[in-house]
């Protein structure tokens, strides 16, 4: 396959491509959830539109693209259908690893017009044995989201001394070796099966002995492994998973909330002949969830913009930053599972039903905050980090 010349932000409207793709993406919502997985159909007009090459490198042909329009790509897909749009999100994190990896390699990971790679967290429970030429790996990982139409996939792995001892970079953060290897090299265990996100189909995943060679690894986050400059590949995972979560939250909640609108316009209020947008309370409760999904999105937006500025400059994130982005992350998940719930229990008896717009949203958006991302946890560290104590390399 030949290599696409590489690109500028101004050459592709990947907001735009992304609305095109939007309707496609609602009408297999029900489908994606039914078979645990986003649709063929739509994972054929994800690949056109080049969605899941938005996070890689110019250098090969990617978008490379900045936060702020992440967050407007993935939250136009997740109010189209969240478990596509975690999908998605979830993909983007993945390939960046392209800034990590020899460009050889990265060209035969992502190179493909349908690559999507797939991981999940590590678990603290692998064997690597260091052989000539790579490692030898077993292991068995969890949350693989999208893993069901994954061409590669991921694993990760704490590295420690010869004493036992776990390693860190120098921000503090664990060492952490990400291993990358085929579909095929890995057995499936279909065990996805929840209240919510139901179509993202994040399963579990193992290998027995596996040889992964040495340029098929990298070390997470760790500068001297970064191949790529800009400032996209000097964000932390954790932290650009923090924002592309977040950022699903905001699309359910959006389109959550415009659907409760239109209901509300039309639906007449119980033992009552006034629409429900008539009732004072009703009034009121939109007009806070307007002001909560408002801010929460500026306030992401702004960090988002200046940690871009300062990495952009080449400047390390100071912990300040890094703790009031993972405030933003968080306050915007919340918020978004308030507004959600506020349109489910005003719409009344019409959000119970499957084939109205608000039961699955209800469920992905719940499922969606209870992932790490979203816990209460972030804002105690973050909380630590601006009353200047110690967190660690927890932010």
């Amino acid at each position: 396959m030949a290599t696409p010349e590489p690109l500028t932000p101004r050459e592709i409207d990947w907001v735009g491509r992304a609305r095109d793709v939007a309707p496609l993406i609602a009408s297999h919502a029900d489908r994606t959830e039914r078979e645990g997985k986003v649709t063929p159909e739509v994972m054929a007009a994800m690949h056109e539109a080049e969605l899941f090459r938005l996070c890689l490198p110019r250098s090969m042909g990617g978008g490379e693209a900045s936060p702020m329009t992440i967050l407007e790509v993935v939250s136009t897909v997740a109010a189209a259908d969240g478990s596509t749009a975690w999908c998605l999100g979830q993909g983007l994190g993945c390939s960046l690893s392209a800034a990590f990896l020899a460009p050889d390699v990265a060209s035969e990971i992502f190179g493909a017009p349908d690559s999507v790679l797939a991981w999940g967290p590590f678990n603290k429970r692998e064997r690597v044995v260091e052989v000539d030429g790579g490692y030898r790996l077993t292991g068995r990982w969890s949350y693989a989201s999208g893993i069901r139409n994954a061409t590669w996939y991921g694993a990760h792995t704490p590295e420690t001394g010869p004493d036992g001892t776990p390693l860190t970079i120098p921000d503090g953060r664990p060492r952490i070796r990400t291993f990358i290897f085929p579909a095929a090299a890995a057995t499936v265990d279909p065990v996805w099966d929840t209240m919510g996100l139901r179509g993202t189909g994040s399963d579990d995943y193992g290998v027995d002995d596996l040889y992964v060679p040495e340029a098929h690894t990298f070390v997470r986050d760790h500068e001297p492994d970064r191949r790529e400059t800009g400032p996209l590949y000097r964000i932390a995972l954790t932290a650009f998973y923090g924002m592309t979560f977040a950022s699903v939250g905001l699309g359910i909640a959006r389109a959550t909330l415009d659907e409760f609108i239109a209901l509300a316009a039309a639906k007449t209020a119980s033992h009552t002949s006034a629409k429900l947008r008539e009732g004072t309370a009703v009034q009121s409760d939109v007009a806070l969830a307007e002001g909560h999904l408002g801010a929460s999105r500026a306030y992401l937006l702004e960090m988002m913009e200046e940690i871009w500025h300062v990495l952009g400059r080449g400047d390390p994130l100071d912990i300040d930053r890094r703790a009031r982005l993972r405030i933003a992350c968080a306050y915007a998940s919340g918020r978004a599972r308030e507004v959600v719930a506020m349109a489910y229990h005003r719409a009344g008896a019409s959000a119970i039903h499957a084939k109205n717009p608000f039961e699955r949203r209800f469920r992905d958006m719940n499922t969606v905050s209870q992932q790490i991302q979203a816990a209460p946890s972030n804002l105690e560290h973050a909380g630590m980090a601006i009353l200047g104590l110690e967190p660690g390399g927890r932010v």
